[in-house]
This record gives C-alpha cells, sequence and structure tokens, in this order.
C-alpha cells in the first residue's frame, strides 16, 4: 500500500472510494482499480449555484467549487509524464446530459490517455507511481524530470478528459503507463474526516476515505 497526503487544501467530498468496493471505477483497466475521486464542496454543495441547467443541461465549470483549485504533489518524487493542451469539458450532472456523453466512453478508451485522463501528471514516488487526472488546460507547472515535494502545486483542478465535473482523480500504479499498469492500493496520512452531515469530525492518523465522507488535509 502507498501512503499519501491528500492532493489539495480545503474540504472534499470523497466519491468512488475503495473503501467502499474494489474495483472502485468498476473495472481494472486504466490501473483504475484503488483510484478515488475528490470534489471541493462548501456545507457539502459542489457548486455556486443550482439551476435549470443543473437538472436538464451543460454547466460551466466556473460555477464549480473544483475548477481551479491548485492540485497538490501528495508525495515527494519524480516527474515522469506530463499531458496538457486538452481542452475542459463542460459539466454534466444531470443524467439528460450524462447518458449521451457516456455513451461516448469507448470511443474516448481508444483516443488514447488524454482522452481518459485529460491532462495529467505521473509522479514516481516510493512504492510506486501516482496519476493525477483531470486538470485544467494550461496549469500545469511541472515538466519531465521535475523533482518536487509533497505539498508543492502541480496544477490546477479541471473538467478535462472523462469526467462530468471538476475532481480530482487519484491512483497509484506498478508502473508509469496506465493503459498497461496495475493498480496499487492507495492510503492517505494526516486528514479531518466528517462522515456525515451534521457530524462532529474525526482526526485520521492513517486511511482510505469512506464513500461520501468529506475530508481535509491536516
Amino acid at each position: 500500500m502507498v501512503v499519501l497526503t491528500l492532493p489539495f487544501r480545503g474540504t472534499w467530498l470523497a466519491r468512488n472510494s475503495p473503501a467502499r468496493r474494489v474495483p472502485s471505477h468498476g473495472t481494472d483497466l486504466f490501473a483504475t482499480t484503488y483510484a478515488m475521486d475528490f470534489i471541493a464542496v462548501r456545507n457539502r454543495r459542489t457548486a455556486h449555484v443550482r439551476d435549470w441547467r443543473a437538472l436538464v443541461g451543460t454547466e460551466p465549470v466556473e460555477r464549480f467549487f473544483a475548477f481551479d483549485e491548485p492540485v497538490l504533489a501528495p508525495a515527494a518524487g519524480r516527474v515522469v509524464a506530463v499531458f496538457d493542451g486538452r481542452s475542459d469539458e463542460e459539466a454534466r450532472r444531470s443524467l439528460v446530459a450524462k447518458v449521451p456523453y457516456l455513451l461516448t466512453q469507448a470511443r474516448r478508451a481508444r483516443a488514447g490517455a488524454g482522452a481518459i485522463a485529460g491532462n495529467h501528471v505521473v509522479l514516481e514516488v516510493d512504492g510506486g507511481h501516482v496519476l493525477l487526472a483531470h486538470l485544467r488546460k494550461g496549469s500545469l507547472r511541472v515538466r519531465v524530470d521535475d523533482v518536487v515535494a509533497a505539498g508543492d502545486e502541480l496544477g490546477s483542478c479541471g473538467n478535462s478528459g472523462n469526467s462530468t465535473q471538476p475532481h480530482v482523480h487519484i491512483q497509484v500504479m506498478d508502473g508509469p503507463d496506465a493503459y498497461i499498469a496495475r493498480g496499487l492500493p492507495i492510503a492517505f496520512r494526516s486528514y479531518r474526516a466528517w462522515r456525515r452531515r451534521g457530524a462532529r469530525p474525526v482526526d485520521v492518523a492513517e486511511g482510505i476515505p469512506n464513500e461520501r465522507e468529506v475530508v481535509e488535509a491536516l
């Protein structure tokens, strides 16, 4: 198991957690067996606005709290892959907008890493390779062979690639190429968790956030 720090500041909602099921995203493809997603929230809301577009259409990514938030290195390591230049998708919270988009996933899978992970960074760290995906176009601050410390800013959260709203996708792999690597178990250290609405927070020394927990780094 590779233990990391949370790759963001503030409060974020855990989704597709391997604490709920493995494979966490419903497949082992692309080394996503133990991958996790995090969505920035304020009072468990993901966006400034909820209107008719949230119910039946697409939405501008700028209305979501996660969009353009800094994405941080979750461990010390070396940058081994960088992809930038893919445009951020419009957000899709409604089923009306999601269904036709989901039907095109197979086509994106055939189109390469940029179509699935969007703009992304891969770090070689102690115990494996960490992929952080769906970054904002033009926001990446690192290049291949850069050495980073835990907490260094890598880029900003976006909605590029196979993504329906701005969020941070993180996974650990046994190699740098998600098309041939295997996913490795993941855990996080030193975070605070709100396990349900209205509950008192719990400080966690090391663990895996449960599905729909709100977490922040200590």
